[in-house]
């Protein structure tokens, strides 16, 4: 790695509980601005969400995760992705590809379960379920409900603070009542000082919102801001751990853990939606430290068969600044279940990764 230069910076944190209680909770007009703003600027932020989870709750499922990351390999194996659709289930250490290089870290996919399941099929397997530790299907199963809860709930503070009509909001919200969610459970053994990659390789979400649990491990996660006047460069200069296209000048800030809270990123989807306005913001994990970190992110995502297209709230705003956005071009619908598959479809077989 080259030099840091670090110019400090702090994500938001917004508290979601307004949205959470009566519809006429004189906080959420507050929630929505800061949302929106969160989104114009940073595309990352904490959520607090003290009032929706229990405490403990996500130590739990941390705990799980490690109790199954633990045993030996082949029993890690026995719900390996070959065993279903080439995305289901377990993947080994380094069996992950960014950018064309392997991830230091392993994992276990789900995704939402699906109609006359086919495991010859892209993505529509099965859903493996390690049989032990005993509790972690029921225990991960509980957090998704809870997760595509706190979906809708995000999402509908969002169109608010777009300015969105009832009707509107409505019309968006039929395109993620059937949300195409993936869960990933994920351990990262610290990164060798020799290796010739990431713990995971800069990238940006392809969905629509990240909903991040990590244990406490600091500086491990790290968030790309653009346009900023420093950068972190290595030794020939160049900006450290970026694709080629994305040479832009900015700096990588942790995103540390923060105690009650989630960490949330909105995805490539979103910038259709919002014509650009919205943008999905580079992130990597790069864990030198001694321990072995578990992060435990789950991807609320548009209906399979959702048409994703700008919305009107997104280019009226556009329309009232017409100096920023002189430029803009609309971007193309595209249909989600679409655009999900040339990312993951049989990604891990073929050796090509899904930000790739």
């Amino acid at each position: 790695m080259g030099d840091i230069h670090v110019k400090p910076g702090t994500l938001p944190i917004i508290n979601i509980g307004p949205y959470l209680h009566t519809d006429d909770h004189p906080g959420r007009l507050s929630v929505a601005a800061q949302l929106h703003s969160a989104c114009l600027e940073f595309g990352f932020f904490y959520l607090d969400l003290g009032s929706f989870i229990e405490p403990g709750e996500p130590e739990e499922l941390q705990k799980l995760a490690r109790e199954f990351f633990a045993k030996p390999q082949e029993e890690k194996d026995k719900i390996g992705l070959a065993h279903q659709d080439g995305a289901r289930g377990y993947q080994r250490l380094k069996e992950n590809v960014t950018n064309g290089k392997a991830d230091n870290h392993e994992g276990i996919d789900f995704y939402r379960p699906v109609d006359n399941p086919d495991k010859s099929r892209p993505l529509w397997g099965e859903n493996q379920w390690p049989e032990d530790p005993p509790q972690f299907r029921e225990k991960f199963e509980a957090w998704t409900e809870k997760m595509k809860k706190l979906g809708v709930v995000v999402m509908e503070a969002m169109a608010v603070g777009l300015g969105m009509t009832h009707e509107e909001w409505e019309q968006l919200k039929s395109q993620v009542d059937e949300s195409f969610w993936v869960m990933r459970v994920i351990g990262y053994p610290p990164l060798p000082n020799n290796y010739d990659g990431f713990s995971c390789g800069a990238h940006k979400d392809y969905g629509c919102l990240t909903f991040l649990y990590q244990d406490d491990t600091k500086s491990a996660l790290q968030v790309w801001l653009e346009n900023s006047e420093v950068v972190e460069t290595d030794a020939e200069g160049n900006i450290s751990g970026l694709p080629s296209e994305e040479l832009a000048e900015g700096v990588w800030i942790d995103a540390d853990p923060i105690p009650g809270c989630v960490v949330c990123n909105i995805g490539e989807m979103w910038e259709v939606w919002t014509n650009g306005l919205y943008k999905s913001t580079l992130h990597r994990v790069v864990h030198r430290g001694a321990n072995y970190r578990v992060s435990i992110p789950f991807f609320f995502e548009p209906n399979f068969n959702a048409e994703v297209k700008p919305l009107a709230a997104a280019l009226r705003i556009q329309s009232a600044d017409d100096d920023a956005h002189a430029e803009q071009k609309k971007y193309e619908p595209v249909v989600y279940g679409d655009f999900l598959l040339k990312k993951v479809g049989n990604n891990f077989a073929t050796g090509k990764g899904k930000y790739d």
